[in-house]
């Protein structure tokens, strides 16, 4: 028979303080709060995995509780201002995490764990954050016979993106199996969010800011407004497909690729989308808006913090020789990757002031996001929703889901890795990429780096 309960970590003599809200913390606000509340559960990060052999109830309490003191985004909350002139964070420096437990019979099959574990999970990322009211994390575990057994951590947009959930996962795993949480806090001596805003609200900061828009704009200038010719008779309603290829010789290929061509793995993956953007768009370049997140930031690599920014890359002759491509991508990407770092409203508020002047703009429709690497292993679990590489090691292609249309999106692309494969996940609009051209796009990508790596093999 499943019981459940709720526990509290107490927090106290934590840090504390109050100030502006950063960059990040305030896009994704922003963001969040204009769509319907039926939909702002989608920007919860979560992970949930199960732990076997188990933990101690009191072990993994007590790591909790010193993660919460450890990253001063996990006891943070964020309230307008009165006037409505802009955000503001406030670091508590005691309160309560509440921790639901699902208890089980002591005997409990791997499969019943599993379901449990998953059931709770639901339930704690299907619930919007109320940021001004609780802080941004939410603890899950299921517990059989005094171990924990199963955990689920879930957090709201506005305090992590993926990166900083990825240390959270790192930190807090250290800490169940018994790390010094001093050895941890000295091995995280980046900056927490009141200090991050700091440095945004002063001169440098505001100069970095000034910069980084002023090189996106002239991007945004520079690069064709149109990637894909509109769609003759376009359905508004139609759903978007997601589909998902998984590659175990990607896995390998990529690094050996990046190695051979001295760039990030990341940069042949974006080489080989811009060269397939620009062969099914039938035009010589591609423009990507690339999602950066901390480890792409000098300085900011070990922050639970969120960034929240996009970086436009602008490729041209993106389906020339792929191994020249990629020695370009990976230089254009550093320069867009440090101009990614900016105060989001006052971008958007220049966009739209040239929209509204008719000036022509890039298309930005076209979207990659690199999510390889970003929660370490331990505490993580594949995507059941995700499906996986065949068992004989050949490459997948799966449709799992259809979305709701998206208005303004050719395509999201997001790069995953799994044990055994690397996944690339699309969703497109059917009307500029129908089904066979998403997989087209896909097996373009294989093919290319496969097709480099085999003419590196000596």
């Amino acid at each position: 028979m499943t019981t459940s309960r709720q526990l509290e970590i107490p927090f106290a003599d934590g840090r504390s303080g109050s100030g502006p809200a950063t960059w990040g913390q305030r896009a994704i606000w922003d963001v969040v709060n204009r769509l319907a509340p039926a939909d702002r559960p989608r920007y919860n990060i979560g992970t949930a995995a199960p732990l076997d052999p188990g933990l101690p109830l009191p072990v993994v309490l007590a790591a909790l509780g010193h993660l919460l003191h450890l990253h001063d985004s996990l006891h943070t909350r964020l309230l307008p201002e009165p006037d409505g002139s802009g955000l503001r964070q406030t670091v508590d420096p005691a309160g309560t995490l509440p921790v639901p437990v699902r208890d089980l019979p002591a005997d409990t099959d791997r499969a019943g764990l599993g379901a449990a574990g998953a059931a709770l999970h639901e339930d704690l990322t299907g619930r919007a954050f109320d940021c001004g009211a609780e802080w941004p994390v939410r603890v899950g575990l299921v517990v059989a016979d005094g171990l924990v057994r199963h955990i689920s951590l879930v957090l709201s947009h506005t305090a992590v993106d993926g990166t900083g959930m990825g240390l959270l996962v790192r930190d807090l795993t250290a800490l169940a199996l018994g790390a010094d949480p001093a050895a941890v806090r000295a091995g995280r001596t980046t900056q927490q969010p009141l200090e991050e805003a700091g440095f945004q609200t002063s001169e440098r900061g505001r100069k970095r800011d000034a910069n980084a828009r002023a090189h996106t704009l002239r991007k945004l200038r520079a690069a064709p407004d149109r990637l894909f010719p509109p769609a003759p008779a376009a359905d508004p309603a139609a759903r978007f497909p997601n589909a998902v290829l998984s590659s175990p010789a990607l896995l390998r290929a990529v690094d050996t690729v990046a190695a051979a061509h001295r760039a990030g793995s990341s940069a042949v993956l974006l080489a080989a989308t811009a060269a397939m953007t620009a062969r099914l768009a039938g035009r010589p370049d591609a423009v990507l808006q690339v999602v950066v997140n901390n480890r792409f930031l000098s300085g900011l690599t070990d922050a639970v913090s969120v960034i929240a920014g996009d970086a436009l890359l602008h490729l041209q002759d993106a389906d020339g020789e792929f191994g020249a491509a990629v020695r370009r991508t990976h230089a254009a990407s550093i320069a867009a990757y440090r101009h990614a770092y900016y105060d989001r409203r006052l971008l958007d508020a220049e966009i739209e002031r040239l929209t509204a002047d008719r000036v022509p703009l890039a298309d930005r429709s076209c979207v990659f996001n690199d999510t390889r690497d970003l929660l370490p292993g331990g505490l993580t679990a594949p995507d059941p929703a995700v499906a996986g590489a065949g068992a004989d090691g050949a490459t997948t292609l799966d449709w799992p889901v259809d979305f709701d249309p998206r208005p303004g999106l050719t395509y999201a692309l997001d790069a995953q890795r799994t044990p055994t494969a690397l996944q690339l996940a699309m969703t497109a609009d059917p009307a500029l990429l129908p089904r066979p051209a998403m997989e087209r796009f896909l097996r373009g990508i294989e093919e290319l780096v496969l097709t480099e790596e085999r003419a590196l093999r000596p």
